[in-house]
């Protein structure tokens, strides 16, 4: 049975006492309603406070249930405290909010309030009905989300895609790893691109790994009995067929045991999401092929597992990368620097405008900055502007790391070879000692590293999103390749 509801918006009201300062298309319903909304709002309780609800039955021949979701304040802008825009976060937030609340009542169909910025509703509805339940018996009602009372359906519609990119990221994320392997991963991406052929080329490679010599990758994937593969993606949608592409690498460990440095097994079901970077990069490519952004991306994701076996490389061991620089193995659970190190390589090959790569690459970023943001070390002024501009937009945090030549050392003094995997002298700052290893394969002057690693899951830090993986920073990377095209 179809059951609609809707979702309409009321800001803080900053005026006179008992008055209900309600949205455009709010407002427009409750005139049809000879202001019965209005109404009940003021007699149900308290006014609706930001991310605060109430719901109404009956009150509607076509929506036998109301949510009225609360904004927060009208004049909510840029907070510089924050690093984001506090007024597209509150909507994002409310929407989610009532959209839940409904779905909870089993309406399969919402109509969406667009609030004054209908990209934002839109990212907070199907970003916050979403639920990973392919594998359980019982599921959420399936919800539609369209917009409700206003024009702005560009806005909407960008808004659902930027939002169904995360989605797949977490999708992929959220799986577990006998589900997504390797193999799987680039079968879902293909079936994924398929419908943007005319701009989208993929790659799966497989025996091509050894013929490029990538070492580093091959050391880590040799443990397990799943083969590794490179995926290559090219979308191509710039006019300019000759304009220098952005390249976008993402670390995709779809399991990662540790190796022979084997992890505790507390909580280490999680690393089944340890391949948040390829996932996050390749649902980025997907997002920019489904909005025909006019420019060119480069999305390249290592895939293998990381599995302990007679096979699996030592700690100690030593192996060449693919621009010859040899590693010495000390840690074999440092293993994400080790493909990325390869790919980074072959990135270059492409002369990219900028090169920027993603990874839950150390625990030690999760230590310092938390689930708050991503941690961002980069070599160029202009790419970190174009990456904290994009993060502002979407919400999805990024903060900037230092890159210090002191923990260049801790990486170039190697026993054995001309790298160690790990820092020589001391655990302490692991995360910048990673960076240091990946600058040391990077001769491009726009290049960034993006550690996600403390925002791979979500507890209930980002109220739009469900308890589980997190697709971040998918939204962030398809605002940054946009803003780059508007900034060419």
């Amino acid at each position: 049975i179809d059951v609609k509801g809707l979702v309409l918006g009321v800001f803080e009201n900053e005026g006179e006492q008992g008055s209900v300062h309600l949205t455009e298309a709010a407002a427009g319903f409750d005139k049809a309603l000879s202001g019965k909304l209005s109404e009940l709002l003021k007699i149900s309780g308290p006014a609706l406070k930001k991310g605060k609800s109430r719901i109404f039955y009956g009150i509607h021949e076509d929506f036998p249930c109301v949510a009225v979701v609360g904004l927060g304040k009208n004049n909510a802008a840029v907070c510089g405290a924050e690093n984001w825009d506090s007024s597209k976060e509150n909507i994002r937030q409310a929407v989610s909010v009532g959209c839940r609340l409904l779905q909870d009542l089993e309406v399969n169909h919402v109509e969406v309030d667009g609030c004054g910025d209908a990209q934002s509703a839109a990212e907070g509805a199907v970003l916050g009905l979403f639920e990973y339940d392919q594998l359980k018996s019982k599921k959420k009602t399936k919800v539609t989300t369209q917009l409700h009372g206003s024009a702005d359906s560009a806005g909407w519609e960008k808004g659902v895609l930027y939002a169904e990119g995360q989605n797949l990221a977490r999708l992929l994320m959220e799986a577990p790893a006998n589900h997504i392997t390797p193999t799987a991963f680039a079968s879902i991406i293909e079936e994924k691109v398929a419908r943007h052929a005319e701009h989208v080329t993929i790659h799966k490679r497989f025996d091509w790994i050894q013929n490029q010599e990538m070492g580093a990758f091959l050391s880590v994937s040799k443990g397990s009995e799943e083969p590794p593969v490179f995926l290559e993606l090219h979308y191509n949608g710039s006019p300019d067929p000759t304009r220098a592409p952005l390249v976008l690498v993402g670390k995709g460990i779809t399991f990662d045991s540790g190796g022979i440095s084997l992890k505790p097994s507390l909580s280490m079901d999680a690393m089944r999401a340890d391949m948040g970077g390829a996932a996050t990069v390749c649902a980025s490519v997907v997002t920019a092929a489904a909005l025909k952004l006019p420019v060119n991306i480069i999305g390249l994701a290592p895939l293998c597992e990381n599995m302990p076996s007679g096979k699996a490389t030592k700690p100690g061991d030593v192996v060449k990368a693919k621009n010859g620089k040899t590693i010495q193995v000390d840690n074999t659970d440092a293993e994400g620097r080790l493909i990325l190190a390869d790919a980074l390589c072959y990135g270059h090959t492409f002369n990219p405008r900028a090169i920027v790569n993603v990874a839950t690459l150390t625990g030690a970023m999760d230590v310092a900055l938390g689930s708050a943001a991503a941690g961002v070390f980069t070599n160029s002024d202009w790419l970190w502007e174009q990456l904290h501009k994009a993060s502002v937009v979407t919400g999805d945090r990024v903060w900037r790391m230092p890159l210090f030549q002191h923990y260049t050392r801790q990486v170039t003094d190697s026993q054995l070879a001309d790298l160690n995997n790990i820092g020589k002298y001391s655990r302490s700052g692991g995360a910048c000692t990673a960076a240091a290893f990946l600058r040391e394969f990077v001769t491009a002057p726009h290049w960034a590293h993006l550690d996600i690693a403390g925002v791979m899951s979500n507890k209930d830090e980002v109220p739009y999103l469900r308890k589980g993986m997190s697709g971040r920073p998918t939204r962030t990377l398809v605002e940054f390749a946009t803003g780059v095209v508007h900034n060419d």
